[in-house]
């Protein structure tokens, strides 16, 4: 029997992976998606990383994908894995991520299609000379000892504080732009190092600043709360923690190696390596994740006022012209403690979103209150040669996925294959032709990055808005975008 022929259909957008697919299973699985994607999504070990992430201790409900699954460190990238606080449950960097609160934040403007098409490409050159972007970029900000102290604590509300934004942003920013409990003591020296001169820089990879504009609308009460209108020129940025994330991570994975052993605890897969959530390597690592998570909201808080900064500078408009609102700003790759209902009791979780984010609906305190009547912005971006999407959470997803939905399209082609499979193209220019104007760092960026190593976002999105855990309300088409 296939790894197919395992799965259980709920319905056309859910798939149940049984509990005895794999002995020691905890919870079965569910996986979102559709048939014709599940043939993609059984290619790599995605699947089998939903059973294995079952496994951890104090685990409720059901190990959780989203239809922008792949395979990943650990659990696959699209998981969301919800542990009991205050029953043994664990916390896991692998079902974190390296990145950690590799995000997104979109902008609107009071700008249309029609003023910015015919000198985006002018623009897209401002923003790359402008801001720094790739593997090991260096920004203009240079962290003395207690600035990368404080913004490890503080997160957007540093940048604010530092010129760099808007109190206004903040409102706007999921969490206000910070956690609590962020302990720059656990954080290494290596880390530190890491990430002194990264602020205000796009990493790279699938990491951007897109100018985009308003397709279509399906929804037009949410879009009018919004403030979005057909035609409207956007401004969406993805970009995370850079190296400082990326070690903290390295760093606690060694830590949670040996706490596997010290709590004797069972797991098929070592990248799994965990600790309980209440003891000193547990806390230890939530107080580094929070710095991290804090790290890369100042980090897109800067990149935001960088990209404001080249607009009124381009356009000589004013800011007041030009609007250069925030919109909202959602975290993934991130471990949050919130409380849910389980099975009718009101339950303290770590939830662990990884290629995953928050879909919380409306009427929840942590949704801004302009926005509150409605729901929580989602953000789904996707590759540079298609769309993105907004769209707004549900009590659906509140009742059945801890409040989350995908982060993305997801890949189904690794960066080896995608650029293997671009020779001889030039990527740049079939987007040109399309009237999307790209700049890249990377050599290989624009091969790795190619709309063809991406699952289809629209198709991901009728997912997660027909299973009912997000709702569509605007789709938005690239202009031109800066990569890493």
């Amino acid at each position: 029997m296939t790894i197919l022929e395992k799965l259980k259909k709920i319905d056309d957008y859910r798939w149940e992976l049984p509990k005895d697919y794999k002995l020691g299973m905890l919870v079965h699985g569910i996986i979102y998606t559709t048939a014709d994607m599940l043939e993609l999504i059984a290619k790599d070990a995605s699947i089998d990383q939903v059973a294995n992430a079952a496994f951890l201790p104090g685990i409720v409900k059901a190990s959780l994908a989203m239809p922008d699954i792949h395979q990943g460190y650990g659990p696959p990238i699209g998981a969301v894995v919800a542990t009991d606080v205050n029953k043994n449950g664990v916390i896991s960097p692998g079902a974190v991520g390296f990145d950690i609160n590799c995000g997104i934040r979109l902008m609107k403007t009071n700008l249309t299609k029609d003023e910015v098409r015919d000198k985006v490409k002018g623009l897209v050159d401002q923003l790359f000379y402008t801001i720094p972007t790739g593997v090991g970029s260096k920004g203009s900000i240079k962290l003395g000892p207690e600035d990368e102290r404080a913004i490890l604590i503080e997160g957007a509300g540093w940048a604010v504080r530092k010129g760099y934004g808007e109190k206004e942003d903040l409102e706007y920013t999921e969490a206000g732009g910070a956690l609590d409990g962020a302990d720059p003591d656990k954080i290494s020296r290596k880390a530190y190092e890491r990430g002194r001169a990264q602020q205000g820089t796009v990493g790279s990879g699938n990491h951007f600043v897109e100018v985009q504009y308003v397709e279509q609308i399906f929804d037009e009460e949410a879009a009018r709360v919004f403030g979005l209108s057909e035609g409207q020129v956007t401004v969406m940025i993805h970009s995370g923690s850079r190296g400082f994330g990326h070690q903290v991570c390295t760093d606690y994975l060694v830590t949670m190696g040996e706490a596997v052993k010290k709590y004797n605890i069972s797991l098929p897969d070592r990248q799994l390596a965990c600790a309980p959530i209440n003891s000193p390597e547990g806390q230890d690592y939530l107080a580094a994740m929070r710095c991290a998570a804090n790290y890369a909201w100042a980090n897109r808080q800067c990149l935001m006022h960088w990209t404001r900064e080249v607009f009124y500078k381009y356009f000589n408009r004013s800011p007041k012209e030009l609007g250069m609102r925030l919109l909202y700003d959602v975290a993934h790759n991130i471990v949050k403690i919130e409380e849910h209902i389980v099975e009718g009791k009101k339950l303290l979780l770590a939830v662990h979103r990884k290629g995953a984010t928050r879909a919380f609906p409306p009427n929840h305190p942590e949704v801004p209150e302009a926005y509150r009547k409605i729901g929580q912005p989602v953000i789904i971006p996707g590759d540079m040669g298609r769309a993105s999407y907004i769209l707004v959470g549900t009590q659906r997803a509140m009742d059945e996925t801890f409040g989350s939905t995908c982060h993305g399209a997801g890949r189904v082609m690794s960066r080896t294959a995608a650029i293997k499979s671009a020779k001889g193209r030039a990527i740049n220019r079939e987007l040109e032709d399309r009237g999307i104007f790209v700049r890249a760092a990377g050599r290989e960026t624009m091969k790795e990055e190619m709309p063809e190593a991406y699952k289809d976002v629209s198709k991901v999105v009728e997912v997660v808005h027909n299973a009912g855990i997000a709702k569509i309300v605007a789709r938005l088409r690239p202009l031109g975008c800066i990569k890493g």
